[in-house]
C-alpha cells in the first residue's frame, strides 16, 4: 500500500542502507603516511592495496534492507510490520556496535586514527525513521481497532 506514509519510510530507509553499503564509513590515517586505510562494510583497504574482510557489517546492512524492503509487503498484518520495524532498528544498532568492535580493533592493530565518513551516519537516520515509520504502523493499527470495536 503505497498511500501509507510508513511506506515510504520504508522504501527510504532501504535506500539509505544501499547507500551505506556502497560507500565508506570511515578511513584509518598512519602517521607519516601517503593516503589513508578505507574502511567498507565490505572490509578494510590498505594503502599498500591489500583487503583484509569485514563482511559481519555487509551482512548486517544487507540482511536489515531486505527486512525492511519485505515490510512494505506485510501492509495487511500491521502488527508484525511494527515487530519487523522494531527488528529492523535493533539490527542497526547492533551494526554500530559491530563497527564500534572493528574500529577498536583495526585502530589497535594498525597504531592509526580513525576518522569516520559520511556513510556512517546513515544508519543513525534510518532509525530515526524506523521510529518515524513504527509510530504511523502502530497508530493505524490504534485507529483499525477503535473502528472494529465501533461496529
Amino acid at each position: 500500500m503505497i498511500q501509507r506514509i510508513q511506506t515510504l519510510y520504508w522504501l527510504l530507509i532501504t535506500a539509505l542502507l544501499v547507500v551505506s553499503m556502497l560507500f565508506p564509513i570511515g578511513f584509518f590515517h598512519v602517521e607519516g603516511a601517503a593516503f589513508d586505510n578505507v574502511l567498507n562494510p565490505k572490509g578494510l583497504t590498505m594503502a599498500d592495496g591489500t583487503f583484509q574482510s569485514t563482511w559481519g557489517l555487509f551482512a548486517i546492512l544487507f540482511l536489515d534492507a531486505v527486512v525492511t524492503f519485505a515490510t512494505i509487503f506485510l501492509y495487511k498484518n500491521r502488527m508484525l510490520q511494527v515487530r519487523m520495524t522494531v527488528f529492523s532498528a535493533l539490527l542497526l544498532i547492533g551494526y554500530y556496535a559491530a563497527v564500534g568492535v572493528f574500529v577498536y580493533m583495526l585502530q589497535s592493530d594498525l597504531n592509526a586514527s580513525f576518522r569516520p565518513g559520511w556513510a556512517l551516519a546513515l544508519p543513525l537516520v534510518c532509525i530515526i525513521i524506523d521510529y518515524l515509520a513504527f509510530r504511523a504502523t502502530y497508530a493505524d493499527e490504534v485507529m483499525v481497532r477503535a473502528a472494529d470495536r465501533l461496529r
